[in-house]
């Protein structure tokens, strides 16, 4: 089933589209990221002009995080206090990141900067995830099965104007995951991500958030970005697909409440090291497009 993408200019396969929404929703509810991580190459691999992709996915991310926050929510798995903190920094930091977009653009390097980007990222974030469910996995096997204590980053103890996070067990300063939304409203104007799995991990190893509300306090501060992204891209580089946006929801929506189920039967160790095990590949295949050169800079055939 063909489908023409406008502001792509091309055509695409609207069932494999929809299933991509699909595996994004589902990863969503499970890890409380966005998706975007493995929507934008993925889009990218499939042909789609990268402004467009990170555009595009931005948007559809928030889509699927509405269905995994009402999930959550329902299991108090939420710290909205947090959450209002962090997506205040959102808002800022993709109005930076709008600026930033169109400086790289107008040099002719925003497709070498989002490959680069992810390539960075995904590697760092993919071996420390894996680093961690290797150990946990480990300790299972040898009878030890406590997780290691979560404490916030020394730095953010020495931050003032300390604030309690009742939901998360935190007594510490708003500046803290203000900065954090901050840099991830950034990434998520640049990349066409959620921010999640920069996000997730940060608020693990840095604020030391309890483990049974990162996910929710995730996807909420997710949600509220990808609007501002939106409207951003909307107002300022005009590269968001709608049609490519709205078969990426078909799928997503239905795969948030899908991952969200899944997440409370699973084993959280193995399903990490499976994700970590998705991201570096996706981070080894776009490291190789950055220097991969075609046979041929063009070529011309009858239609």
């Amino acid at each position: 089933m063909d489908v023409y993408l406008p502001i792509a200019n091309l055509s695409v396969n609207g069932l494999w589209i929809v299933a991509l929404g699909g595996l994004t929703g589902v990863l969503s509810g499970l890890f409380g990221v966005g998706g975007g991580f493995l929507t934008t190459p993925l889009l990218i691999f499939y042909g789609v002009p990268p402004t467009v992709a990170a555009a595009s996915a931005s948007t559809q991310v928030t889509g699927a995080s509405v269905t995994g926050v009402i999930a959550h929510s329902g299991r108090k798995g939420v710290d909205y206090r947090m959450g209002a903190v962090m997506v205040a920094g959102g808002v800022v930091g993709s109005g930076f990141g709008a600026l930033l977009f169109r400086f790289f653009r107008s040099i002719g390097q925003i497709d070498v900067v989002i490959n680069a980007l992810y390539v960075i990222l995904l590697g760092s974030i993919g071996l420390l995830m894996a680093k961690e469910s290797v150990e946990l996995l480990r300790g299972a096997k040898s009878g030890s099965k406590q997780a290691p204590k979560r404490r916030h980053h020394p730095l953010v103890a020495s931050l003032p104007m300390k604030w309690r996070f009742y939901r998360s067990g935190l007594y510490i300063s708003p500046l803290a995951p203000l900065l954090v939304g901050v840099v991830v409203g950034i990434l998520t104007m640049l990349m066409g991500v959620g921010g999640g799995f920069i996000l997730v991990p940060a608020m693990l190893y840095i604020l030391g958030m309890s483990a049974n509300v990162v996910v929710g306090t995730s996807l909420f501060n997710i949600l509220f970005v990808t609007m501002a992204t939106t409207m951003m891209h909307s107002l300022t580089t005009k590269a968001v697909d709608i049609v490519l946006v709205f078969l990426l929801l078909i799928g997503s929506v239905t795969g948030a409440q899908v991952g969200s189920q899944i997440a409370v039967k699973a084993k959280p160790e193995l399903l990490r090291l499976i994700l970590a095990a998705i991201v570096l590949v996706i981070a080894f295949r776009m490291f190789l497009g950055l220097f991969y050169q075609p046979d041929e800079i063009y070529t011309v055939y009858p239609l």
